[in-house]
């Protein structure tokens, strides 16, 4: 059998993942207390940039500065698809599915999480059947804090041959393990440094100078990078010195340790990034105007750049004003972003606002990908220790999304697992001292009100919410 080369077109749109962009991005993934630390930095660095002064009226300077800012696009999309990375292996992948009631969930009221908790989170709220679920907590569990995966792929499927009565191959890991690489943070998942860089690069828009000798170099050579062996690199990959630097710059964007960005500790302080207020119209969800500094253009300084002036000084103020532009269009689109999902959230949410957990409602990545058209993968991002403060008390965006119990979704009879665990908080916290309810009990409680959950479901939840079981509660009344 012979293979013959031929010419196929495959249209479809990427994403240009440009230096300006990935601070754009980086910046949607900032809390508001480290994004309040990158612009006190970017007012100490950059003299074009200053606060603005609160009911002080805009100069007439805003008209130059456009002319210095003509390509800078008027919207600035912080969406990422992952999809042109690995093609076969996003079908299905985080999409409009219902979830198990055997499906990990957590509890993200106002607090940090580590990458494991990071990554499971994004399992559960994906469109995964129990057995891709399941392969995925393997996997999950063998990547480290750096966000590499550091298992043997043959090992894993002998050890789950011995616990599972279905076949289960390498190829099936593999696959699996490809579906994981999408998720957040870019690059996780990786076997090696090289794979790592890869991920990353195949993000990047096929028009990125450079990028097929970028990849080639990751590819085939970063034993001869890291021993600066340039005068090889350059005869290898047929560049000039010029040329080289620039592929070893865009290499130097990319991040060796995509996992080290997550810790599990706790912010002693938190600082709401949306607020729900109550209004006669019904629930409104606003930025907080009081989360960050608000930053404008210094008017002396940009009144002092000349269109034809090439001197020093006048570079150095076109360059940064030309910085400072660029970030104030990323806060903006940042705010732009965080509104829309938060107020998408919170619009399949609003039973909560008035009623409280036992109202929340099954949500997924999916659902609000989907209203927003956005990626999931930028979802979980935008929801990432971002908070909307409401009368309820303050809580991470990531809270509000839930996985299903129960029924099909979309049925009317499907329930969250966030509501079914403040019931039975509430059954127990009802229930007489010196009779406390078995997990059985609960069971029929909750059938009384149309949830029909296994008995081990309702144990999980117990456990996760730290309650002692009924004989142990009797003994400690």
């Amino acid at each position: 059998m012979s293979m013959k080369p031929s010419l196929q077109l495959r249209v479809g749109t990427q994403l240009t993942m440009t230096p300006q962009l990935q601070q754009a991005i980086q910046l949607l993934q900032l809390s508001t207390l480290d994004l309040c630390q990158e612009i006190q930095q970017a007012l100490e660095s950059n003299p074009m940039l200053e606060l603005e002064e609160p009911y002080e009226e805009l100069e007439s300077s805003e008209t130059q500065e456009d002319e210095w800012a003509t390509d800078i696009p008027d919207e600035l999309t912080l969406d990422s698809d992952w999809s042109d990375t690995y093609q076969d292996a996003t079908a299905g992948a985080l999409g409009n599915g219902s979830g198990s009631e055997d499906a990990p969930d957590f509890d993200r009221n106002a607090a940090a999480v580590g990458l494991h908790d990071h990554l499971l989170w994004q399992l559960a709220m994906g469109d995964f059947d129990d057995r891709e679920r399941e392969l995925g907590e393997c996997l999950i569990d063998a990547i480290n804090d750096d966000g590499y995966f550091i298992g043997s792929l043959d090992e894993l499927t002998i050890s789950l041959r011995a616990q599972r009565s279905d076949s289960i191959s390498t190829a099936d890991l593999e696959h699996m393990l490809m579906r994981l690489q999408q998720f957040d943070p870019t690059g996780v998942g990786a076997r090696d440094l090289r794979e790592c860089l890869l991920l990353q690069l195949g993000t990047l828009d096929g028009d990125t100078p450079l990028l097929p000798q970028a990849k080639r170099l990751v590819r085939q050579f970063l034993e001869a990078l890291a021993g600066d062996d340039r005068r090889l690199l350059k005869r290898r990959l047929r560049l000039e010195d010029d040329e080289l630097d620039r592929v070893i710059k865009l290499i130097r964007t990319l991040d060796p340790r995509p996992g080290q960005g997550f810790d599990i500790r706790r912010d002693d302080y938190v600082i709401p990034d949306l607020v729900a207020t109550p209004s006669p119209a019904g629930w409104r969800i606003e930025l907080n105007a009081e989360a960050l500094p608000r930053l404008r253009i210094q008017p002396d300084y940009a009144a002092l750049i000349k269109r034809a002036d090439k001197s020093d000084d006048n570079t150095f103020l076109r360059q940064h004003l030309q910085e400072a532009r660029w970030l104030l269009k990323s806060l903006s689109s940042r705010n732009d972003t965080l509104l829309r999902v938060g107020r998408e959230i919170m619009a399949r949410q609003i039973d909560f606002l008035d009623r409280g957990e036992e109202a929340m409602r099954p949500l997924i990545l999916a659902d609000i990908a989907g209203s927003v058209d956005m990626h999931e993968s930028t979802i979980s991002r935008v929801t990432t220790q971002k908070y909307i403060h409401t009368p309820r008390g303050v809580f991470e965006l990531k809270y509000f999304f839930s996985s299903q119990v129960g029924g099909q979704r979309g049925d009317g009879d499907s329930h969250s697992s966030t509501a079914i665990r403040a019931r039975i908080k509430k059954f127990i916290g009802e229930e007489p001292p010196r009779k406390p309810l078995s997990d059985s009990k609960l069971v029929e409680l909750l059938a009384q009100s149309d949830i029909c959950v296994a008995r081990r479901t309702v144990a999980k939840y117990r456990e996760a919410m730290g309650i002692p079981s009924s004989s142990e509660r009797k003994r400690l009344s």
